[in-house]
């Protein structure tokens, strides 16, 4: 049994099933962000728990191949970027985090736009923005909370 799903968990399987297992949770805080399954799930730590496990999984293949700093090249210009990147295993956690810190973001913005009364047409545009490209949605969203918060809070 132990073998069957270790023998499933290639890298490419891990990276479909991260990538369409957080699509759901983004429908959730798109078209019912106030459901209270939405807030089960987009509000707790489950999703994020299940992104953290495949992390701390893709960490530790990292760790068994030998050498965890093969290859990290962060920050060693765009170069090392793109080294590190091309190194298969390195660019899934970079991924997963991508995905978590993301959903992260989406469920900060219904969380707050709930405090602030931000109407749900407003905030689903900042949504698919931080699902697709995380801090301009994020950005998009501080726009507009500073019109419904009637404040400028570069800390809250």
């Amino acid at each position: 049994m132990i073998n069957n799903l270790l023998t499933f968990l290639t890298y490419e399987n891990i990276y479909l099933i991260a990538n369409w297992g957080v699509i759901p949770f983004w429908l959730l805080l798109i078209f019912i962000p106030n459901h209270q399954l939405s807030n089960f799930f987009n509000q707790s730590v489950v999703i994020l728990l299940l992104l953290a496990i495949g992390y701390t999984y893709l960490t530790y293949l990292i760790y068994k191949e030998g050498n965890i700093l093969d290859g990290f090249e962060l920050y060693n210009g765009l170069d090392g970027l793109y080294s590190m990147f091309a190194n298969e295993v390195l660019l899934l956690v970079f991924w997963l985090h991508f995905l978590a810190i993301s959903l992260f973001a989406g469920s900060w913005i219904v969380r707050d736009g709930r405090k602030y009364f931000i109407p749900k047409l407003i905030i689903i545009p900042s949504l698919i923005l931080t699902y697709f490209t995380g801090p301009i949605g994020l950005v998009v969203y501080w726009f507009f909370r500073i019109l419904f918060a009637k404040k400028i809070s570069f800390n809250d």
